[in-house]
């Protein structure tokens, strides 16, 4: 009953007070000049645009003028004509609920499992201000993954932001997948932005499966849909986590990728005449990245906390491309998979040498940080010899140091292909075991 009337509730806010409508006075590279909305409009807000043949075409005020606005429509300007009519919606109101848990939408929260979503009665905004800096809660306790090298050498804490940075087909996408099935959490928010339509059912059928979609909320805009629909993903799918939040619960937010929320705000912003720079970028996108990445994180008192996972699609590996660059700035950690470590067939594909976890040292014991020390000195020494023992010019016995990186690392390599650990505890049980004749080599290196 009480449901009902949620659902009721919900129903008649979302119905417009006053319907105002204008009419399309110029077309020009997609963008639609409307006259007649500019004293009732505010950017962001919805529109709908009535061609004389076919059904309404969604659109979203870009800029507001004297007598005009700009309108983005969500599927292109092709059947839209001059004088059509142009209905005022206002804000599309976001309502989530926790019967949104299992189901899969899309940026303008229409279903796509073909039942009817249920919205509750209290409306989020779409772009909500992170809580106060200075009454956050901290960093929390250690998460469980399963993930050989993130639950030791790579520690995810509750209320952190992690960077996963990766070109194409190394295994980006299968890191998530491991992450949204095995990582503690209440509730998981996947933001699918940019990706094949095809693998959208894959993902959820194979990935997360029914016990993983059970605690899942999907937003996803396919890469066939407009910049429109794949910028707004990522804000939807923020502003359904900090509802969660907000109700005290842990969130596991995944972001693939914000690469594309930010090539769709360019395309976005360049059409409503903003300049570039940033090697194409407008100068908007690093704040827009930046708060992004904010508005994740701790709660404020009495909240939850949103433990945020980023990737970033690097374009030929370039690491200081302006998104790479922006993002490892801003985030408290970041994870590069390298195309040299997936082409031997080690997944998932992590470069340690290369990784950081912002959380280290606070969120491992002093055992454990010497544990982690002896891997990370082990794995530098073999990296920083790699070139000279691959050409055979390394002999056995020069070195004692790199003799026994040389028998340490395929141990190593081996720990770091474990997906599914029981626990903390259990992983670091295994590393230690890889490195634990580290102490006896340091002792004859001294005497």
């Amino acid at each position: 009953m009480n449901q009902s009337f949620n659902q009721l509730i919900s129903e008649i806010k979302k119905v417009p007070r006053v319907t105002l409508d204008g009419s399309v006075t110029s077309i020009s590279s997609g963008i639609v000049q409307v006259c007649g909305l500019s004293k009732v409009g505010h950017i962001g807000d919805m529109v709908s645009l009535h061609p004389k043949s076919g059904p309404p075409i969604l659109g979203e005020i870009l800029t507001l003028g004297k007598s005009t606005v700009s309108v983005l429509a969500e599927s292109g300007a092709e059947r839209i004509a001059v004088n059509d009519r142009v209905s005022h919606q206002g804000p599309i109101p976001i309502m989530p609920d926790f019967s949104w848990l299992g189901r899969v939408i899309d940026p303008f929260l229409r279903p796509l499992d073909g039942r009817p979503l249920t919205n509750g009665p209290q409306e989020v905004p779409l772009k909500a201000r992170p809580p106060e800096p200075a009454t956050r809660k901290r960093l929390g306790a250690r998460i469980c993954t399963g993930i050989a090298a993130i639950d030791t050498l790579l520690p995810l804490v509750r209320g952190q932001r992690l960077g996963v940075f990766a070109g194409s087909g190394v295994g980006k996408s299968t890191l998530l997948s491991d992450l949204a099935k095995g990582a503690e959490a209440d509730v998981v928010v996947i933001n699918l932005i940019g990706e094949r339509g095809r693998e959208l059912r894959d993902f959820i059928d194979d990935t997360l499966g029914p016990e993983g979609l059970k605690r899942s909320v999907v937003v996803a805009a396919t890469s066939d849909q407009s910049a429109m629909a794949r910028r707004r993903a990522a804000w939807v799918g923020l502003a359904v986590a900090e509802f969660f939040r907000e109700q005290g619960s842990h969130v596991l937010l995944l972001t693939d990728s914000v690469t594309r929320f930010a090539e769709a705000h360019r395309e976005i912003a360049l059409s409503s005449g903003e300049s570039a720079s940033l090697l194409g970028f407008p100068p908007s996108t690093t704040h827009e990245l930046m708060s992004l990445s904010e508005r994740a994180g701790p709660g404020g008192p009495g909240a939850g906390d949103i433990t945020a996972i980023f990737s970033v699609l690097v374009q030929g590996s370039d690491m200081e491309g302006p998104i790479a660059d922006t993002m490892r700035g801003v985030l408290d950690g970041h994870v590069i998979l390298n195309r040299e470590i997936a082409e031997r067939g080690r997944f998932p594909a992590i470069d340690v040498s290369k990784s950081v976890s912002r959380s280290l040292p606070d969120a491992a014991t002093e055992d454990e940080l010497g544990i982690l020390s002896r891997t990370r000195s082990t794995i530098s020494t073999y990296e920083n010899s790699k070139v000279m023992i691959k050409a055979g010019l390394y002999n056995l016995g020069a070195d004692q140091a790199i003799d026994h990186a040389i028998s340490t690392m395929p141990k190593i390599e081996a720990f770091l292909a474990n997906r599914s650990l029981p626990s903390i505890e259990d992983a670091f049980s295994l590393l230690e075991n890889c490195v634990k004749n580290s102490d006896e080599f340091e002792d004859r290196n001294r005497d």
